[in-house]
């Protein structure tokens, strides 16, 4: 496949004219919410006036990505449901953001979460936190662009380059228009496509396999496709050690790292918990993160099983060339489902990449970064540079898209990424609430070399050098950065301790 062309295209006319409604539709929503974006307020936080359910959808749309629709089927097509034991432990994650987390950013009136780490600690720890998340959002939001771009390029016949751009000028399009009221409501419409889209999709898909659903138990089944549960090796078998470091999918390690992972990803990225924040009170945003395991499961188990469905309809028709798992649920789209239908799914997966993170990435660099910097102008002013920057951040994120082009197993990439940096952060954030331990030039040091020894640890991981599964990384980094920022305190930051330390939250 060529960068700017992969060959012809399946799609029929009505297929087209479904996905350009679609786009239409989100630039018109960017534009109808221009006019009321007067201050970085507005385009960041919508004034805190978003229903409840709207920003429910509106995580889930932002957590489900491309990458699920697109790499879930892909895994439990060429492994296993074992993937959905990190939702469990996700879950837990939720409820312990929403009691510990979603309190501290409302009381200070966070535009961004970054804020509490400058409230908590001070300016340094503030800036460190939001350059860790720029770096984990841009790359992991690289992966997910790319997931949705190989799909549509083999869908509608272009390549990679000319689809990557696509996505990027539309999401630039209405993101810079409409800010943070246009995301959510951009998110409300693709939440429905991809629960619409996956119900149909896999009801088809279980006509097209002899047997039906029946089969896809059967043959899935005995192919180990539907296990869910990954025990591990028992103490004293050998190997012990080396399969709990090297295996990611053992379920007290799963569930102990969908559980970690989910309060980094969730807490301590601002592009999920940007939707958060912009409902009224407290009490309504600690209500919204509660009941987004609902949707959240939904979606998963509809995706899982249309992993298993695809596996059972290529054992029973061999013939059919796949070049790649990633491509697999793609390549069935476009060669199997009727018109409609494809225009449908194809559809759903462009909306799910078109939410991209440039408005929190805006919302992170003005508010945490430059509005500091340059006091006292206006606020028309911080609204065109809010504005130019989802333009920055866009071009950035189309380059390491077409980088991660390169790259298979999308599903596992992304996770690997944020285990890099999401230790780092989440470890600071748990100092910040559950201690009054004074910190900050320590939480700095803490952090980077942190994220420098979990980045050294996946290189020697993917290498081979040293056989380490993605999970451990972002344990060891909450644990590292915690304990290291704690011990490092009385150190580096004495003057705090003299001073009485900064502004804290209670424990």
């Amino acid at each position: 496949m060529t960068p700017w062309f992969s060959g012809p295209s399946p799609l029929t006319w009505p297929d087209y004219a479904l996905l350009a409604l679609a786009l239409v539709l989100l630039v018109l929503l960017g534009l109808r919410f221009s006019s009321e974006q007067r201050s970085t307020r507005d385009f960041f936080l919508a004034q805190r006036r978003v229903p409840a359910w709207a920003a429910c959808l509106s995580f889930v749309a932002t957590e489900v990505s491309a990458v699920t629709i697109i790499a879930v089927p892909a895994t439990a097509y060429s492994e296993n449901w074992e993937y959905a034991q990190f939702f469990v432990g996700s879950t837990l994650a939720r409820f312990a953001l929403a009691a510990l987390f979603i309190p501290a950013f409302y009381r200070y009136d966070c535009t961004t979460i970054y804020e509490f780490l400058g409230h908590r600690f001070g300016r340094a720890t503030q800036v460190a936190g939001s350059v860790l998340f720029f770096v984990t959002r841009l790359l992991g939001s690289g992966v997910r662009l790319m997931a949705a771009a190989l799909a549509v390029s083999i869908l509608v016949g272009w390549g990679i380059v000319p689809t990557i751009l696509l996505f990027t000028v539309v999401s630039i399009a209405y993101i810079a228009s409409g800010g943070v009221k246009a995301v959510i409501w951009t998110n409300v419409f693709q939440a429905g496509m991809f629960i619409l889209a996956g119900f149909a999709a896999f009801i088809f898909i279980a006509t097209q396999i002899d047997g039906g659903l029946g089969a896809i138990v059967s043959i899935a089944g005995d192919a180990g496709r539907l296990r869910l549960v990954n025990w591990g090796p028992a103490p004293g078998d050998p190997g012990f050690w080396a399969r709990i470091l090297a295996d990611p999918n053992i379920v007290w390690l799963a569930l102990l790292n969908g559980l970690v992972g989910s309060m980094a990803a969730f807490g301590t990225d601002h592009d999920l918990m940007q939707r958060l924040l912009t409902v009224e009170t407290r009490q309504q945003s600690q209500r919204t993160l509660a009941l987004t395991p609902l949707w959240s499961g939904l979606v998963l188990l509809l995706y899982l099983g249309i992993g298993a469905g695809l596996f059972t309809f290529y054992a029973q028709h061999p013939g059919l060339p796949v070049s790649r798992a990633d491509a697999i649920f793609p390549h069935f789209i476009g060669h199997v489902m009727p018109a409609l239908l494809r225009g449908l799914m194809l559809t759903a997966i462009v909306m799910a990449s078109i939410d991209s993170p440039l408005g929190s990435l805006s919302a992170s660099f003005v508010t945490d970064l430059y509005r500091p910097s340059r006091h006292g102008r206006t606020e028309r002013h911080y609204l065109w540079v809010s504005r130019l920057a989802v333009v920055g951040f866009g071009g950035i994120l189309a380059l390491l898209a077409y980088g991660f082009s390169f790259f298979e197993k999308i599903l596992w990439l992304a996770f690997k990424i944020g285990g890099v940096t999401f230790g780092s952060l989440l470890g600071v954030f748990l100092l910040g609430l559950l201690t009054r331990r004074p910190a900050n030039r320590a939480n700095v040091v803490a952090m980077t070399l942190m994220a420098l020894g979990n980045l050294s640890l996946l290189i020697l991981s993917e290498t081979k050098v040293f056989p380490l599964a993605w999970s451990w990384l972002i344990l060891w980094g909450t644990a590292g950065t915690f304990m290291l920022a704690w011990w490092l305190g009385p150190l580096l930051d004495r003057d705090l301790i003299v001073q009485g330390g900064v502004p804290t939250t209670p424990p």
